[in-house]
């Protein structure tokens, strides 16, 4: 599936700009104290039901390490295919 571009300000779109492209986050009790990732940024939710055509209802305000213990961004992935 192409998902459509990242929206300006997003974290997808932050990410998007570091280098590697591929990397996790673990985060621990100081993260969450942290000033820069203590605030609010818009974050993509892709899951198991998805539409890219309604782009803008799939982003939610998200403080990252607040929402997640550890955080996994992977710019472009393959499916899976069964194994015979």
């Amino acid at each position: 599936m192409s998902i459509p571009r990242a929206k300006n300000n997003s974290l997808e779109a932050l990410f998007k700009d570091l280098s590697p492209r591929d990397f996790y986050l673990i985060f621990d009790s100081n993260d969450r104290e942290h000033p820069v990732l203590s605030r609010h940024i818009d974050h993509r939710a892709i899951g198991v039901v998805y539409n890219p055509r309604q782009e803008t209802g799939n982003y939610v305000p998200t403080i990252l390490p607040e929402r997640y213990d550890a955080f996994i961004f992977i710019e472009e992935t393959n499916p899976l295919s069964p194994l015979h």
